[in-house]
């Protein structure tokens, strides 16, 4: 029966991606690929050697299907509606928790103030043995976080280890609606100087940005950061209502063209402003995406807003979600955005793949010039060039390592079970000798890995064998090796800023939570640190943006 399902509800997914172009002239070839293909599944599912799964199988052809387009254009089967609702709206029913797998662990992250997990005594750090009586040690982490949420009102028991008890412990909780907040942190970083940690545009995130700008007025904020940095996007409508905290009413903020009429759409800003004249800096990095590239774009565009950091991801393009039958959908890339400009900053070009399906970048031969209101020179074909570039250092092997393993985790919960207070979170740091401690602790962890450096010398190994080289460098290539892996012994202390930092949020976050990890990172923070000595300089700002 379900083989006969998923059959019958192919043709309707493939009718729905088809639904935006006129169907005269396909009509014919419609029907004759749906006929080709079901005769085809019809035979394999009759005749291949081994047992197949029919869901699985179609699955595959769909998701090839789909991904020959683009990455944005998804099929969301029913089982998955829940979970694309949640990314959508940030709003589920749970304990307000959220876990990660270490190893066969599932351990608590992060744990979301006012909401039952906080009010019930879960901690980060607690390992989660069983939900309600089930062994989470048995069961994947997508099968655990649907046990973990569920319908308001429903109550589930944790049974969880924590560092300094003897036993597990049981902890009963009720589930609320939780709704994950946009503006997770929002304060003063100088005396003058407010911070809005924007990392979603879910429903309400202009609103959460409104408010927080404003609570900063009040403490006196004379200039905002608007931080954006691995920003993902979201809802469109919402960037035009972040937009419009800073621009006047009726100014246009984007704009999509589609190849259907209805995806043409012209977006204004709708309300009275917070503040025109406030001065902004905005933080973006290779992770603000789509609507975040919305937000920086439009005030670059109209000189609202200096541009700090690295240039943005480089998504232009706008996706419409549309059901399909057995409650399942599709979420389709209808049209592309265009900033108040002109630009469109998609930086793939997904309807020219080369030979081998692989996409390249749009050539800067083929990118255009357009001029922002006081006439500064912007491009588009590639995301949203910073006014002030910051290179960020790219994480080493070895503090990637530590974090994906738990090492940095297992020592944040042990330092937090040794130390009942801490200082603020703005002014904690690890001191020489607890770093200290920390190396001596590693020394009974296993942790393999490759350094960079490592990786690209078995490359070039693995190069020299194929051009016959081999025999020739094998003395200098050993000897390099042999050096590298000395010099490998060394890496907590080479890298030691890195895993600083690392390890002073997760502990800031054990008694601060997420308000915590922010704060601690501000001392090391060279884009906030640049953010403020522009915003306090009247001069350089008002050159950046020519309002001189």
């Amino acid at each position: 029966m379900k083989k006969k399902i998923v059959l019958f509800s192919l043709p309707f997914v493939i009718l729905g991606l088809l639904s935006f172009t006129p169907p005269a002239e396909r009509y014919f070839e419609i029907a004759k690929n749906l006929d080709i293909f079901a005769s085809l599944f019809k035979e394999v599912n009759a005749l291949y050697v081994d047992e197949i799964n029919p869901n699985k199988l179609i699955r595959t052809g769909i998701d090839a299907m789909l991904n020959s387009l683009d990455p944005y254009t998804n099929y969301i089967a029913e089982d998955e509606v829940e979970n694309y609702r949640t990314l959508n709206t940030g709003q589920y029913g749970g304990i307000g928790a959220v876990t990660r797998e270490i190893g066969n662990r599932t351990v608590v992250t992060l744990v979301y103030e006012g909401y039952p997990a906080f009010k019930n005594g879960l901690k980060i750090g607690d390992e989660v043995l069983r939900m309600d009586e089930v062994d989470l040690s048995k069961i994947t982490q997508e099968e655990a976080n649907h046990l973990m949420r569920g319908q308001v009102g429903t109550s589930v028991v944790l049974t969880v280890k924590r560092i300094g008890l003897d036993q597990p412990i049981r902890l009963e909780f009720k589930r609320e609606k939780i709704k994950i907040s946009n503006v997770p942190y929002y304060g003063m970083v100088s005396s003058d100087v407010g911070f809005v940690q924007l990392t979603d545009f879910t429903p309400e995130a202009g609103k959460e940005v409104k408010n927080a700008v404003v609570a900063l007025k009040e403490k006196g904020a004379k200039s905002i950061i608007l931080d954006l940095r691995g920003n993902p996007g979201g809802l469109l409508f919402e960037a035009v209502n972040i937009c419009n905290i800073f621009i006047p009413k009726g100014k246009k903020v984007v704009t999509t063209k589609g190849k259907v009429a209805d995806s043409n759409i012209h977006y204004e800003t709708l309300n009275n402003p917070v503040d025109l004249d406030i001065p902004v800096a905005v933080l973006i990095d290779r992770g603000s995406a789509s609507a975040s590239e919305i937000v920086a774009g439009t005030l670059q565009d109209y000189d609202r807003a200096i541009i700090i950091g690295e240039k943005s991801y480089g998504k232009g393009l706008v996706q419409l979600s549309r059901p399909l039958s057995y409650n399942s959908q599709i979420k389709i890339t209808t049209a592309k955005y265009y900033t108040p400009t002109g630009r469109c900053i998609q930086v793939l070009d997904y309807s020219h793949r080369r030979e081998d399906g692989s996409v390249e970048s749009i050539p800067d031969s083929l990118k255009k010039e357009f001029k922002t209101s006081r006439g500064r020179n912007v491009f588009d074909g590639g995301g949203i060039d910073p006014d002030i570039t910051i290179k960020v250092t790219d994480k080493a092997s070895i503090t990637h390592t530590l974090y994906i393993n738990g090492h940095l985790f297992d020592f944040a919960t042990l330092y937090a079970s040794q130390h009942t207070t801490l200082t603020p979170a703005a002014e904690f740091s690890l001191t020489d000798q607890e770093y200290q401690e920390f190396v001596n602790w590693m020394k009974n962890r296993s942790y393999n890995y490759r350094s960079e450096l490592e990786k690209r010398l078995a490359m070039f190994t693995t190069e020299a064998k194929k051009e016959r080289y081999y025999a020739d460098l094998k003395i200098q290539l050993d000897q390099i090796d042999i050096k590298l892996a000395e010099s490998r012994k060394n890496d907590l202390i080479t890298f030691k800023d890195q895993i600083k930092l690392l390890l002073e949020e997760d502990i800031a976050s054990r008694y601060y939570l997420e308000k915590g990890a922010v704060e601690v990172a501000f001392k090391y923070d060279e884009e906030v640190k640049k953010s403020i000595a522009v915003l306090n300089d009247s001069n350089q700002y008002k050159k950046i943006l020519n309002l001189q």
